[in-house]
């Protein structure tokens, strides 16, 4: 962080980002509700002219400051276990980001050298058999999140090859959008051993041509199995080329792209 992106006002140390916006982290509340309702008083006034927007991170443990902020204009953006965010829009035409709309999955086509498909039978999913793979978790890149579901539901451990699929689902849990990746993985262990027997009641191998025919079978999972079996996907690409960004990434890009591999 750079430091002359800070400024003291009042009891709070602000962070001025690129949109004209300041950002008031929760390490930087004070201890009490009434230095908070007094500072925060003195905030708005010092920026109301020169800024677009204020953010406030609140904490938890410090809830009962939310009934202040609200009694101030701010509206609720977005929280997390820890903290609810907050936001005061300064300026009438100031545009306020939307919260993240969606949740992420992925899930997995896995295939054998004797062209066996892997997949798994849910406690809550009647309807034949499916392909393993369920939530991507916060700050989880996609292929390890590939990689540990399919661990967790089979007990087979794969490595992440290339996405053959995108599905956009709404609405989904939440009140959000879900967006499902599907993905191609090379297994590395064939022997199934179930991780997670809460929610999976059966895992296999069973043959690709088998699966494709069987009346059981979702049309859209055989649509995601074809679609393996006849593109190559999009594979992940040479990390340097995204060498400036310090932050964890990943980049997929169609497998022709020689020059990006």
């Amino acid at each position: 962080m750079n430091n002359t992106s800070l400024e003291n006002i009042g009891c709070f140390t602000t962070v001025l980002d690129p949109y004209n916006g300041i950002t008031i982290d929760e390490k930087y509340l004070p201890n009490t509700k009434e230095e908070f309702e007094v500072s925060l008083d003195i905030l708005i006034k010092s920026v109301e002219s020169r800024r677009n927007l204020i953010w406030i991170y609140i904490d938890i443990k410090k809830s009962d400051f939310i009934p202040i902020a609200v009694n101030r204009g701010f509206i609720f953006h977005s929280c997390d276990e820890n903290y609810i965010l907050v936001v005061k829009r300064l300026k009438e035409d100031a545009i306020i980001p939307t919260a993240a709309n969606h949740t992420l999955g992925v899930g997995a086509v896995v295939i054998n050298e004797n062209n066996e498909l892997l997949v798994i039978k849910e406690k809550h999913f009647h309807i034949g058999y499916k392909l393993p793979g369920g939530h991507i978790d916060n700050c989880e890149m996609i292929s390890t999140a590939l990689e540990r579901e399919v661990l967790e539901e089979t007990g087979i451990e794969v490595e992440f090859e290339s996405i053959i699929s995108l599905g956009h689902f709404y609405p989904h849990q939440f009140h959000k959008s879900n967006l499902y990746i599907l993905c191609t993985a090379t297994p590395k262990t064939y022997e199934i051993n179930i991780q997670d027997t809460q929610e999976i009641t059966d895992a296999k191998w069973v043959d690709v041509n088998e699966y494709l025919v069987d009346i059981d079978v979702l049309d859209y999972s055989k649509a995601i199995v074809l679609a393996a079996l006849e593109y190559k996907g999009f594979i992940k690409v040479n990390q340097e080329v995204l060498s400036h960004i310090k932050k964890d990434f990943e980049l997929f890009f169609p497998r022709e792209s020689k020059k990006l591999v």
